[in-house]
């Protein structure tokens, strides 16, 4: 059906897409895969002309994409070729409705009256599985989930019956379970239909569940592609190898997790020189003796309480009566407890909206709790004043989900870091501070030099070492991550987990991770608890959580993590 050759994109001072060439035949769902930067997007963006290639051919059905003039070109997105960019909230119009998008992309590209568009909205709705079509149809954006915006793009993608449907990371930062819901939706959608399908993404799990065929992107070229059973079973390229062996295996606990540069490195002219070394044998050489385990968790137990929680409630006005009276509450939190034993790391995990982010942050006081107590260090801190809280929180830091928005953009990033410790009173003067600062860098694997540069100068891996370093800088002994790796590249993600327990061993730290991945969670906790509707589903030994659930809900979690990777 498509047909790139030698495709060549370029901005000013970068190649983007390199010289890559590529084959879609027809009913074949083709995956991309690649970090960030790789040129996935890039490599979209042309085929569907929103980008314009430098060089190279991509012929559709005979006819060269690129020698197509705009208004041509027009006329083919959405009827012939159609897209599903990678974050819905911006790319649905904020000011209209659900509904009245989908209509206009109807009516943009079929002559059909406004009622006909309507009845054809509803069936798409209905087709993507959307619950209550009639009142989605009426709501806007923000009133939906994540899950249910992707499912209202996707029935404005496939509206017009594209026979090529490009999409582009749809399932990122997604639940599990919701993912899993996308990607049966895709798959169910294309057989019903015969497209074709592009999907882009950084998981190669994700790729195992959906795709016949793979490529592989790195620094604007295609590295490897063939099948997907020729590339899980005999990888060839040393990238492919480090990608696969990034996500945390299902089967095993390691030290740390196996990351890109231990299979290839790259030289200062860009070559790739592989190191010898199998993906298997190395996940075996980092696996952690099942005595090791167990001793960590007798030395575990004899520690001293850190944190005890007990009955905690945050609930928030859901609807008022005409005087401001609540009638309703939404109970985020809902009569949790736990405790946790200074140097542990307690695993936190749920979908969206279960409560995770609201407990974390009522641990804080960000949020006030309702009704309950927080005993930390044994003292409850649930009514301290808002002073006393404040210097407590030199003890107990938080690694927010997104570090740019985290991040003040007016700063740079040691500036940022220094902050904490002059509002404390850490150490004696700013060059001591600073001095502390270049220490933290390198630390976190930056560069001393990188103190005079601005948030927007880093990679999103970077700027999460860079609030990692910023939590360090007050030496607290309790540590929240609050999903501090969702949104990374799977081979980003494993460097900042291998970091994060690099730190716990070095310092002590005490963790609370929070994450909706319930394979990371495994990997970096030594307990674990569910979380589900503001209650806490079950909890328990980290292996005992994953490898014998006792609720439906985490069975269901469980089920939803791409398995199609052996490694």
């Amino acid at each position: 059906m498509l047909s790139i050759r030698h495709l060549t994109v370029s901005f000013p001072g970068t190649i983007a897409v390199n010289d890559i060439s590529l084959d879609i035949g027809t009913s074949e769902i083709v995956g991309i895969v690649g970090e960030s930067g790789s040129g996935k997007s890039v490599t979209a963006l042309s085929i569907m002309r929103l980008v314009q290639p430098a060089a190279g051919s991509m012929l559709y059905d005979n006819v060269n994409l690129s020698d197509l003039s705009e208004q041509q070109m027009r006329a083919w997105r959405g009827n012939e070729i159609a897209m599903i960019f990678q974050e819905p909230m911006t790319s649905l119009n904020p000011l209209h409705t659900c509904g009245a998008q989908v209509m206009e992309a109807i009516r943009l590209h079929k002559k059909v009256s406004a009622q006909e568009a309507r009845e054809q909205t509803l069936a798409l709705f209905r087709q993507v599985k959307l619950p209550d079509p009639e009142s989605l149809l009426h709501r806007y954006p923000h009133q939906l989930s994540g899950g249910q915006k992707q499912r209202v793009m996707i029935a404005m993608a496939i509206s017009c019956q594209p026979r090529l449907l490009i999409a582009d990371e749809p399932t990122t930062a997604l639940d599990v379970t919701v993912q899993k819901a996308i990607l049966e939706l895709l798959k169910e959608l294309q057989q019903q239909t015969g497209m074709s399908v592009v999907f882009i993404t950084h998981d190669l799990g994700v790729i195992a569940e959906i795709a016949d065929k793979v490529a592989v992107m790195y620094k604007g070229r295609i590295v490897e592609q063939g099948t997907v059973q020729q590339l899980f079973t005999h990888p060839q390229h040393p990238y492919t190898k480090g990608l696969l062996a990034c996500r945390p295996p299902l089967d095993k606990r390691l030290y740390r997790l196996p990351v890109i540069r231990d299979f290839m490195e790259v030289d200062a002219d860009g070559f790739i020189h592989e190191k010898e070394k199998a993906v298997k044998g190395l996940v075996n050489s980092l696996e952690i003796p099942t005595a090791e385990i167990a001793g960590r968790e007798q030395q575990l137990a004899t520690n001293p309480l850190l944190l005890e929680v007990n009955d905690l409630h945050t609930w928030f006005p859901a609807t008022r009566n005409f005087l401001g009276k609540t009638l309703t509450w939404t109970k985020a939190v809902n009569g949790v407890s736990f405790n946790v034993r200074e140097g542990e790391t307690m695993g936190l995990v749920g979908e969206s909206g279960c409560g995770k982010t609201t407990l974390g942050r009522t641990l804080l006081r960000l949020v006030e709790p309702t009704s309950g107590s927080i005993i930390y260090k044994g003292k409850d801190i649930s009514s301290l004043s808002a002073s006393a809280m404040r210097d407590l929180r030199k003890d107990i830091q938080i690694i927010f989900q997104d570090p740019y928005s985290s991040l003040n953009p007016r700063l740079t990033i040691g500036q940022a870091i220094l902050e904490p410790m002059h509002v404390h009173g850490l150490h004696s003067n700013d060059k001591v501070r600073k001095e502390k600062v270049q220490e933290l860098l390198e630390k976190v694997n930056l560069q001393p030099e990188h103190y005079h540069r601005y948030p927007h100068e880093f990679s999103g891996g970077q700027r999460q070492r860079i609030v990692i370093a910023r939590a360090l800088a007050l030496q607290p002994s309790f540590i929240i991550c609050d999903e501090s790796v969702a949104a990374l590249d799977v081979s980003i993600q494993a460097q900042v987990l291998n970091l994060l327990m690099q730190l716990r061993d070095e310092f002590g730290f005490t963790y609370i991770f929070i994450s909706h991945d319930l394979s990371v969670v495994r990997f970096i906790s030594d307990r674990m608890m569910v979380m589900n509707k503001g209650k806490i589903e079950e909890s328990g030994d980290a292996n005992q959580v994953y490898e014998h659930p006792q609720s439906i809900y985490t069975r269901q979690l469980i089920s939803s993590i791409p398995k199609n990777i052996h490694v």
